[in-house]
């Protein structure tokens, strides 16, 4: 089965998420559960904590298909130690905001070596800043997403990645997001699904299946190989909606949270009803 959804606005309260993804007709959803742009703040209240668990239930919202984001400033490849300290403080941070909250993910941009230390420095740093993370939690999984590979950002080449994972020690609680937009300009094709079955047994190859634990679902208002992050609504951008009639259609997507990030939040329950109709 597909859980379809999207990153809704928790606007008022972590506990507003639920209820703003039930309003699109979503089977999963993501949230940021703390101001995205802001290194700290407040800790979640146990009336907001018991209030989400209950619309969550109330609204048929399995914490599986539940997957945060962390915050954008969070860089656990730092090359600084002043940054570095940092970025790791605020991902346990929301790595205990998903244990508080009853969920199992928790998806992240791995990092960036900001072009003051090596690529496998960096690497290692963010695996290192995973363990730190593991080790302060429970029942948590840090879920590594794919980047463009815009600017210094590691976690565009599917061996980078898998590079990150084999210096993880306990491997049961890491996993991958692929972000089809990212995949795209990364350089991976998905056009058609010649391409896409090519470029996901790369992926199982290098990576492995048993690792994906989320997509995001994303067109690109860049082309192939740009590694610039810009997403587009369903079927209007590069890829085109070959994809995604075959990622609806192929069962190593069933039951892990589909997420869309596309940029026009009006049509998200017209994205979702045209995913679903896509299914045979």
């Amino acid at each position: 089965m597909k859980y379809i959804g999207a990153h809704v606005s928790a606007g008022g309260g972590v506990e507003n998420a639920p209820l703003n993804a039930t309003l699109i007709g979503a089977k999963a959803f993501a949230f940021f559960t703390k101001n995205q742009k802001q290194w700290s703040a407040a800790p979640l209240t146990q009336s907001s904590i018991a209030a989400f668990k209950k619309n969550c239930a109330d609204n048929g919202f399995l914490p599986e298909m539940i997957m945060p984001h962390d915050s954008y400033l969070i860089n656990l490849g730092h090359p600084e130690t002043e940054g570095l300290e940092k970025s790791r403080e605020a991902f346990n941070d929301e790595m205990l905001r998903c244990q508080q909250l009853g969920l199992k993910l928790l998806n992240f941009h791995p990092g960036s070596h900001l072009n003051k230390i090596s690529h496998s420095e960096c690497l290692k740093r963010i695996a290192e800043s995973i363990n730190i993370a593991l080790e302060a939690t429970q029942g948590v999984t840090a879920v590594i997403e794919n980047t463009a590979g815009q600017g210094s950002n590691m976690g565009h080449e599917f061996e980078q990645i898998a590079e990150i994972i084999s210096q993880v020690d306990d491997k049961s609680r890491v996993g991958v997001c692929i972000d089809t937009c990212h995949t795209f300009t990364a350089g991976y094709d998905l056009r058609t699904k010649a391409t896409f079955d090519q470029t996901f047994e790369k992926f199982s190859s290098v990576i492995g299946w048993e690792y994906l634990k989320a997509i995001h679902l994303n067109d690109s208002k860049k082309e192939l190989a740009t590694r610039v992050d810009r997403h587009h609504s369903i079927g209007q951008g590069f890829i085109g909606m070959e994809l995604f009639d075959v990622l609806m259609n192929d069962p190593h997507f069933d039951n892990m949270p589909i997420i869309m990030e596309t940029p026009d939040d009006t049509i998200w329950s017209e994205e979702i009803r045209m995913l679903y109709a896509l299914v045979r």
